[in-house]
């Protein structure tokens, strides 16, 4: 199946609105794998598992809708929640001179109290992003451009109190919890500036259950004998609707990792 055929049943099966989304998107991702030719799979792939921590600088706004009985009572709040209480990320990709395939996961487990002017609000906030995707290269195996596509999955859990300063009004809890998966699509530029130093350009955008969604990063890799340590800056913003709450999430600031290839 050709890249047009893929888009055409995709472009199709969303207007008659015949199988869910995510359903369309992992089907999408598995005839996509399954396209890369054989002759492919017969040349020397590179594995390369990379645990990363990203120091990130975490914004966050949030939108409340309340009942339509209630006019004009949307709430927005910035920075309803600033304080990381967890973090997790790994990157795992292959690759040979031409076809790659990767995977991205991050979890952040975030947390905040914070007094506003009328109430005080209590925030827990756990995020799980999956990036999921297959790639070519028009170039050798460490330079040139990458093209890919494939699917990021989001999973939030979201929990805000908010309570009255005024103890006549009641206080309110909001439970949110919503899955997301979109269509990725994305590009990649890598510089070889030595024999052990390397730059890569990314960027990226998703679009399908979420409001849009898009992420860039500026990365330097100096390789070792078994593998690289990586060093960079990496920005991320999500755009989450849900039947209550509107969800901003924005993500920046420099990462490290290191690179274990085989």
């Amino acid at each position: 199946m050709s890249g047009a055929d893929i888009a055409s049943t995709f472009q199709r099966a969303l207007k008659k609105r015949a199988v869910p989304t995510h359903t369309l998107l992992l089907v999408i991702l598995a005839l996509s794998t399954v396209s890369i030719p054989a002759a492919a799979q017969d040349r020397d792939w590179t594995w390369m598992v990379e645990p990363y921590a990203w120091a990130a600088s975490i914004g966050t706004d949030m939108r409340t809708v309340r009942p339509p009985t209630e006019a004009g009572s949307d709430v927005s709040f910035s920075d309803v929640v600033d304080k990381l209480d967890g973090v997790f990320m790994m990157r795992v990709e292959g690759r040979n001179d031409r076809y790659g395939v990767f995977a991205d996961f991050i979890y952040l487990g975030l947390a905040d109290s914070s007094q506003r002017r009328v109430m005080t609000t209590e925030t827990d906030l756990d995020a799980r992003v999956l990036d999921a995707a297959v790639s070519v290269r028009a170039g050798d195996r460490y330079t040139g451009l990458d093209v890919y596509g494939g699917i990021r999955y989001i999973d939030v859990d979201l929990t805000t109190r908010f309570t009255p300063e005024n103890p006549t009004f009641v206080p309110r809890t909001l439970d949110t919890g919503n899955t997301y998966v979109d269509l990725l699509l994305g590009g990649r530029y890598a510089w070889r500036l030595s024999e052990r130093w390397e730059l890569t350009a990314r960027a990226d955008a998703s679009a399908g259950e979420t409001d849009n969604t898009w992420s860039a990063s500026l990365m330097t890799r100096y390789r070792t004998g078994n593998g690289g340590w990586l060093f960079g800056y990496r920005y991320m913003q999500a755009k989450l609707d849900s039947d209550n709450a509107d969800l901003t999430l924005d993500l920046s600031g420099p990462l490290i990792g290191y690179g274990f290839e085989f």
